[in-house]
Formats: structure tokens, C-alpha cells, sequence
């Protein structure tokens, strides 16, 4: 068995209350993670929120298994200044961004099964000087895949992928093509076949406009840009229907009939999921070389050090890396 690494996430935020409770939640099941973390937040968070987590600090993620039912193992990675919760601090930017490296590191060294990401602040991060629009492009680039990370949602009500994904609405728009769409179309068939163990995969495509354009009255990029993708992929063999209006496509009777859906920009896609299920939804990262999943939601500030952060999503996020890990060591 695997420990995962699971980042600091933003100090400020509840990433740190989420980390305890998801222990608390996992130490008897055979998912164990290592914090990638600053010891002595860890256990004041604790002192804070009374929650009864002990730490313990280790070199490196190889002795987390046997020290997981027993404490938390973190590998620390040490604050600049303490966090205030609710108030973040570039002054910390540089441990936030070191965690989610190490991590990484570990991943691609084949010390750990995956990487488990909890939430950061991006706003934070960019005054620090961060040039990436979130976490998955950062870890695009650290991995060496840059321009293949796909963004899935999975829940177990419904999996949505966004075509594109941190950019302005306009922008989005003006980037969406045809290749953009194959491309995602086909991470997201291998990621359902390879790591989510469904044989035939079933997409639905989503139209942008509404009504998917009435035939071109609303609007004619499902006739020149979804349409021309969608055949191309029918030609591969890739089961994809649409393009679909997007209020009809998200009801029940809807979701029964597909595995994933492909959607055209980032609100599309998270807006119907996170109204859904939002406690267990989790992010996973397509066409990286590692794994990487997250909760669905953000650092909370409004919440943070009260002790009444809900870890429903990390603990989703932690069992479905864990799950998607092992079956990327059975079919490797």
C-alpha cells in the first residue's frame, strides 16, 4: 500500500481543520496520506478547534503507512510568519507553493500512489508572484504537461469535464475549438476506461448556446466548431451524443444516459455539479502523469478556525485518489 501526499492548501483557510478531520475519518481504512505541512499550525489548529490529532514528523512519505493508524504524519514545511485564520498572507505563499512541489516530487518519484490538494487562495498566491491561473495548470507544468490537464468533477450523482477552464468568460469563448474539444473528449474516454474501470464510456456533449443554438438562430458554434468535433470522434469509435442544451441536459432522466459530460467553459460544467452534490464532490486532474484529486470548494475564510469545516469533500477526494491509484498499478 501507498501513502498519498496531501498539501497544506492556504494557511489561512480551512485546508489545516480538513487535514485533521480526514485523519480522524481514515486512520482504520486503508487509505493513509502525509501531510504536507507546518507541525506546529497543525497541532494549534487542533488546540483551537479541540480536535485530538497527534503529529508526527517524518523525512519522507516511506514510514507513513505504519505510522497513519496511530498519528498523523506530516512532513514539515514550515510558515514564514503564523496564519491568522481568515486573513492570508503572502508572506506564506512561498510554503504554500513548496507543499504542492514536494508533493509533486514524491508523486512522480513513486513514493506516494497520488497527490490530494486542498484548497488555496489564488488571489493570495498571484501577489506572491504565482504566474499559473490555479492548481492544475501549476501542476501541468511541474509534471511536464502542460496543455494536456484536463479538469473533471466527478460526484457519484454526475462527472463533468470543462473544455476550458481558468479564463474569463470572453476568453473562453474566443479559445474554444474544435481540437480543444477532441482533445478533452478523448482524455476524458481513456481517464473512464483506464481509471474508472467503465468498459464503453457514454459522453454527452454540451452546446454552447442556449437551446445548443436552435439550429443556428442562437448561434452557430454547435454547427461549425461542437458539431465537426463530435463527428470526428464518432469516427474513433468514442461514444459521444449532442451537442445538448444546457438546462436540459443535467436533470435525472438526462444523467442516466451518459458517464460525463463535456461542457464548453468552467461555469457550465461546475455550477450544475456543485448544485447536485457538492459535499462529495471531488476534482480530478485528466492527462497528467500522476494523480491528482481535491475537493470542490474553497479555503472558506468566513468559517476558518471556528471548528466547523465540513471534510466530507478531502475524504471523498483522498478514497477516489486512493482508488484511481490503485487501479493505475493494476493495469500498470
Amino acid at each position: 500500500m501507498q501513502p498519498l501526499a496531501l498539501t497544506m492548501g492556504d494557511p489561512a483557510g480551512i485546508g489545516g481543520e480538513l487535514t485533521l478531520r480526514a485523519w480522524q475519518a481514515l486512520r482504520e481504512r486503508r487509505c493513509p496520506f502525509v501531510a504536507l505541512d507546518d507541525p506546529q499550525r497543525l497541532t494549534r489548529i487542533a488546540q483551537q478547534i479541540g480536535c485530538h490529532v497527534p503529529i508526527h514528523s517524518v523525512d519522507d512519505a516511506a514510514s507513513a503507512v505504519s505510522i497513519f493508524p496511530d498519528a498523523l504524519p506530516v512532513i514539515p514545511t514550515l510558515l514564514a510568519i503564523p496564519a491568522v485564520p481568515g486573513l492570508p498572507d503572502k508572506a506564506n505563499a512561498r510554503a504554500v507553493i513548496a507543499s504542492i512541489e514536494r508533493a509533486t516530487a514524491l508523486a512522480q518519484s513513486g513514493a506516494v500512489g497520488g497527490v490530494v490538494t486542498n484548497p488555496i487562495n489564488k488571489a493570495a498566491l498571484y501577489d506572491a508572484g504565482f504566474p499559473y491561473p490555479g492548481h492544475t495548470e501549476f501542476l501541468a507544468a511541474l509534471t511536464g504537461a502542460s496543455g494536456r490537464e484536463i479538469m473533471m468533477l466527478a460526484s457519484p450523482q454526475l462527472r463533468v469535464v470543462p473544455v476550458t477552464i481558468h479564463v474569463s468568460l470572453r476568453d473562453a469563448m474566443a479559445s474554444l475549438s474544435t481540437d480543444r474539444i477532441i482533445a478533452a473528449t478523448r482524455t476524458t474516454h481513456h481517464a473512464l476506461r483506464c481509471d474508472f474501470g467503465i468498459g464503453q464510456p457514454r459522453l454527452a456533449m454540451a452546446g454552447l448556446n442556449p437551446h445548443a443554438g436552435e439550429q443556428g438562430a442562437l448561434g452557430d458554434e454547435e454547427q461549425i466548431i461542437i458539431g465537426p468535433a463530435i463527428e470526428a470522434l464518432r469516427r474513433e469509435g468514442i461514444d459521444v451524443s449532442g451537442p445538448w442544451p444546457p438546462d436540459t441536459m443535467f436533470t435525472a432522466a438526462a444523467r442516466a444516459k451518459y458517464d460525463a459530460a463535456i461542457c464548453m467553459y468552467h461555469d457550465q460544467a461546475l455550477i450544475p455539479l456543485k448544485t447536485l452534490d457538492m459535499e462529495h464532490g471531488v476534482n480530478v486532474t485528466l492527462g497528467l502523469p500522476i494523480m491528482r484529486t481535491s475537493p470542490d470548494h474553497g479555503t472558506a475564510y468566513d468559517i476558518a478556525g471556528k471548528g466547523v469545516a465540513d471534510a466530507t469533500s478531502l475524504i471523498a477526494a483522498i478514497e477516489l485518489c486512493a482508488r484511481l491509484s490503485r487501479a493505475e498499478r493494476a493495469i500498470g
